[in-house]
């Protein structure tokens, strides 16, 4: 299969050339971490390789002794561990090898789970390693591997090629479907992944003993991205309690199935009061053309706060907006707490949305999309001019994102 440069190999470039601090790099299966990991690794050590495994276990000095890392070399070597977070002592290991050897050796650290979920007992890694979130293919990956500008972290626009874009919305972003775009190996590939997701992370992650209601709980979700989610309807639907159904949602969550966009309110603890909104990470998935839509944007805006996040470009978060006469508007960013930009999302639809104009005025946000499938590209900056909402090409508005 043909492979494709990634962003995400300019920023661990930067990362081992600048930092002493560990990378850990998080994200969903298949999404190419270790392949992107180890392109920079001078030593590969995989915690699921049973000769590996026995090297963890013997300790840190006993690895650097067989990689043979206390000998003179031109560079400092480069340590990959891979799903080391399936040792229980993870963290306490990480944590000895860095404060003895940090000066000898880069760490980076894979795991298909959310890894600051699995951080279970021990010391604190605080200060000791950098997390970066790996996110499939997006339009702007597809057009820019180089970083964003640190004054202008949002992108000049750039033109995708139809076979790319085509292939983003029919395959979606994760590196083998998207690359190789044949229907029936994108099929077999998202049956494939699902059930190990479910049968193998889950199993090897947790001690949930009831896997066939969870798969229902699973199946029910892959129905409903894009849509918010009500927790007593999903428990009376798997008939599992409430506070069972919020818990496997969170697990499904940190094992990058879907996740979470919450409302957004200045004060955090009504946000965490209502409903949030679900979606998956794959939108190829998705058979209603709305729904992929939203998710396909959702899924591009998520990839841009965390990259933002973890490159220390700011502080910005996702959500979305709702008031009690039930208006709405499907995403804001927001910027150091502020509202920076609003975003509703339509396939076909240019007349600007009541709500978007409404939710605007009431928050004074700088920039507001309306983001419109069908629309052809157009070579202009959504951010060249704060204002009234504005409608714009997804083309065109992905293109300037990460």
């Amino acid at each position: 299969m043909k492979t494709r440069s990634r962003l995400y190999d300019t920023l661990l470039a930067e990362h081992l050339a600048t930092q002493r601090q560990m990378a850990f790099i998080s994200g969903p299966r298949q999404v190419g971490k270790t392949t992107t990991c180890r392109a920079r690794a001078d030593v590969y050590i995989n915690w699921d390789n049973i000769d590996d495994r026995e090297l963890i276990l013997a300790g840190p000095t006993r690895l650097i002794e067989h990689f043979k890392l206390d000998r003179l070399s031109a560079s400092t070597p480069v340590l990959l561990f891979d799903e080391l977070h399936k040792y229980p002592r993870w963290k306490q290991f990480l944590k000895g090898f860095f404060d003895t050897y940090a000066d000898q050796a880069r760490v980076m650290v894979t795991g298909s789970s959310r890894m600051d979920v699995y951080r279970r007992g021990g010391d604190s890694l605080m200060g000791r390693y950098f997390l970066y979130h790996m996110h499939p293919f997006s339009v702007a990956e597809i057009l820019n591997r180089d970083l964003p500008d640190t004054e202008q972290i949002v992108r000049p626009p750039r033109k995708i090629r139809p076979a790319d874009f085509d292939a983003l919305w029919n395959h979606g972003g994760y590196p083998e479907p998207f690359l190789k775009r044949d229907a029936r190996f994108s099929r077999r590939w998202q049956t494939l992944r699902l059930e190990q997701l479910v049968r193998e992370d889950i199993r090897d992650l947790t001690q949930i003993q009831h896997l066939d209601q969870l798969e229902l709980l699973v199946k029910l979700l892959a129905e409903r991205s894009a849509h918010q989610l009500i927790y007593g309807k999903l428990a009376k639907q798997v008939r599992i309690s409430i506070d069972t159904a919020r818990r496997w949602v969170d697990l499904l969550v940190s094992l990058h199935l879907g996740f979470l966009v919450r409302p957004w309110f200045r004060n955090v603890s009504r946000s965490l009061r209502k409903e949030p909104k679900w979606f998956l990470r794959d939108w190829a998935t998705i058979r209603d053309a709305g729904d992929k839509m939203e998710t396909l944007v959702a899924c591009h805006l998520l990839k841009a706060v965390d990259g933002w996040n973890d490159m220390g470009l700011g502080k910005f978060e996702l959500g979305y907006l709702r008031d009690k006469e039930k208006r709405e508007v499907d995403f804001v960013v927001a910027r150091e707490g502020q509202p920076w930009f609003l975003v509703e999302v339509k396939q076909h639809d240019e007349s600007v949305s009541p709500a978007l104009k409404y939710f605007q005025r009431q928050l004074d946000a700088p920039f507001a999309f309306q983001v419109v499938l069908d629309s052809k590209y157009i070579g202009a900056d959504c951010f060249a001019r704060p204002g009234a909402p504005i409608v714009v090409p997804a083309r065109t508005f992905l293109s300037q994102l990460l």
